[in-house]
């Protein structure tokens, strides 16, 4: 059984500009971080809005001798988590100090009446492009090389930023998933907890190897006899698939934490759900569990005698 609605792959066909779904509420320190850094803005720190499509805003980015090709560390951490010598944490590591391509489209402004009644021209602005997972969740998409972006949407305009800064744009646009490489050969999923962290430009650790959560976790079965044990493992949406068919063990959209409840034995149907909408209450008022869990499911086992 799942704690939440567990999101697929977003539809890269489907851009969504400027349409944030609601936000989770923020922890403090992660609202602080987006208000100093400014919200929504390039690399140079300039507002999204109001831009044309023409003169200074026409260029590609801001990154001097950039050649728009994708970073070489993320390319490695990616290829070590494909071959198995690495993990995901290590991918999300490698996009702290990468450069990504934010694709913005243009929009039309609404009409302006100017002197005497006579009404202007709708003007062309830019617009950050947000899309929609399947689970009705609002997700960013980022590139690591202008090709990919161009190939997916070729309207879009790539804006060079850190990634971090794309993730505090996704904060800002109330994304809870930053998708990578949307429709390219290996699309990574970088879902809230990773993406606060990376917002914060801290290091993130996956709530499935996560030894406080492990502890937190444990701690909330203690007020339930019945349980005699909890147990954590990757959950069933933490892989992704190559567009080749092979199987990446992370960048999945989730749900990406498996708990396992080892259950004394004689519980009815009511004792169990007892127990379980019990333990979901406990742990949806931990703040540990809030802030780095995206998505579960829950396996009830039967304790060893």
């Amino acid at each position: 059984m799942e704690h939440r609605p567990a999101p697929g792959n977003p539809e890269p066909g489907n851009p969504e500009p400027g349409n944030p779904a609601p936000a989770r509420q923020l922890p403090g320190h992660i609202a602080a971080a987006l208000a100093g850094a400014g919200g929504a803005t390039d690399s140079a720190g300039r507002p999204w809005a109001g831009r044309s499509l023409s003169g200074d805003d026409a260029t590609i980015h801001n990154f001097e001798d950039d050649d728009g090709a994708a970073d070489a560390g993320y390319l490695a951490a990616l290829a070590a988590l494909a071959d198995g010598s690495g993990d995901e944490a290590a991918v999300v590591a490698a996009l702290a100090t990468a450069r990504v391509f934010v694709p913005v489209l243009a929009t039309l402004a609404e009409e302006g009446e100017g002197a005497a009644g006579l009404h202007s021209d709708k003007q062309a602005d830019m617009a950050l492009v947000t899309l929609k997972a399947p689970d009705g969740r609002t997700a960013m998409p980022a590139f690591t090389s202008a090709s990919a972006l161009q190939a997916w949407h070729p309207e879009a305009r790539p804006v060079a930023v850190y990634a971090a800064r794309a993730a505090l744009s996704a904060v800002a646009e109330g994304a809870e998933l930053l998708v990578l490489d949307p429709g390219s050969a290996v699309t990574f999923v970088v879902r809230r907890p990773a993406v606060w962290a990376l917002a914060q430009q801290q290091d993130w650790t996956p709530s499935y190897a996560d030894p406080e959560l492990a502890r937190n976790l444990g701690g909330a079965v203690a007020g339930f006899p019945a349980v005699r044990r909890v147990e954590i493992h990757p959950g069933s949406g933490v892989a992704t698939l190559a567009a080749d068919g092979s199987r990446l063990p992370g960048g999945g959209a989730g749900p990406e934490l498996r708990v396992v409840l080892y259950l004394e034995d004689g519980l009815d149907a009511a004792g169990v759900q007892s127990v379980v909408s019990g333990l979901n209450s406990a742990w949806a008022q931990n703040e540990v569990f809030a802030e780095r869990v995206d998505s579960i499911e829950v396996t009830l086992q039967r304790a060893a005698p």
